[in-house]
């Protein structure tokens, strides 16, 4: 049975936009083969929370009073999964089973072409509430006018999509950066095309978006479609300029996402107490801005 809300905003103390999943339930316990240097993969390799199954990341957020958006990975992508990955089907089938605490994303391969458009369909109405993108790990500008199929499919349906901006962990520090991580597909300034071309599609710019900061700042407060989340760094080392106008102009624009199992909810929610923001805005970044972009308030 597809995904239906059982979330209950009023119980929560917060909402993360920015969670992975972690292992599969079937490869749970398994050891970790090699992967392209992918991140979440060392993450899992060594244990803790970044070997959780969707049941225990759903289990962990329960405890913490806490609902998440958590994506799976795409199958049929021209890249393939890493070993043990949750697929988009197991973890909306997760979802179904977890309401009270998962909202459902999933990852399409933009390169799939028509095939993607038609993927992207069938997991919308498999329960799908948004998308996840990651420009410079899967090698594209976000503007590229191949990917508007797409993005047609996921604005008709007024579903949010997630974008990786700014620099990434994923093949850092790998020779030729981990079999060709491209930085420039993480500039945020391209989306700026994709809020103009599909204004029914929700955009949010993930993580502090370093060394692009200034463009994503300037796309959230001129296009009404675009966020920012905070997740990917401890808020401690936030640029100044993402604190002040999260405390300012951007106050409804900005949220909380922790990029869990790469940084736990509980780290990033102790350093946010001390991180400079208003009292009065951090309900709105922690819980409010997300419940109205995800629907599940007014």
């Amino acid at each position: 049975m597809p995904w239906q809300s059982s979330i209950d905003v009023e119980s929560l103390r917060a909402i993360d936009v920015h969670v992975h999943a972690g292992v599969s339930a079937a490869f749970a316990g398994a050891p970790a083969g090699p992967t392209r240097d992918d991140t979440l993969a060392r993450a899992t390799q060594r244990g803790g929370a970044g070997g959780q199954t969707p049941d225990q990341t759903a289990e962990f957020y329960r405890e913490r009073k806490i609902a998440c958006a958590i994506w799976g990975t795409d199958a049929g992508g021209t890249r393939g999964a890493r070993p043990g990955a949750v697929t988009n089907d197991e973890l909306l089938e997760a979802a179904a089973r977890n309401s009270d605490v998962f909202i459902p994303f999933v990852m399409v391969d933009p390169w799939r072409d028509h095939a993607g458009a038609d993927e992207a369909r069938r997991l919308i109405e498999a329960g799908a509430r948004g998308f996840k993108f990651h420009p410079p790990a899967q090698g594209f500008y976000a503007n590229d006018q191949r990917m508007y199929e797409l993005y047609a499919v996921i604005a008709a349906a007024k579903l949010p999509a997630l974008f990786h901006t700014g620099q990434t962990a994923v093949g850092q520090g790998a020779p030729g950066g981990g079999g060709g991580i491209r930085l420039k597909y993480g500039n945020p300034i391209y989306l700026d095309d994709v809020a103009v071309d599909f204004p029914d599609m929700p955009i949010i710019m993930a993580h502090p978006s370093f060394p692009w900061q200034d463009e994503a700042l300037a796309i959230a407060l001129h296009k009404v479609s675009a966020y920012i989340d905070l997740s990917g760094w401890s808020p401690k080392y936030f640029p100044p300029q993402l604190v002040h106008y999260a405390n300012t102009l951007l106050k409804t624009k900005v949220l909380f996402g922790s990029d869990h199992p790469m940084i736990t909810t509980d780290r990033w929610l102790a350093d946010f107490q001390t991180a400079g923001f208003r009292e009065e805005v951090q309900p709105l970044i922690l819980k409010e801005n997300a419940a109205r972009l995800l629907g599940l308030r007014p």
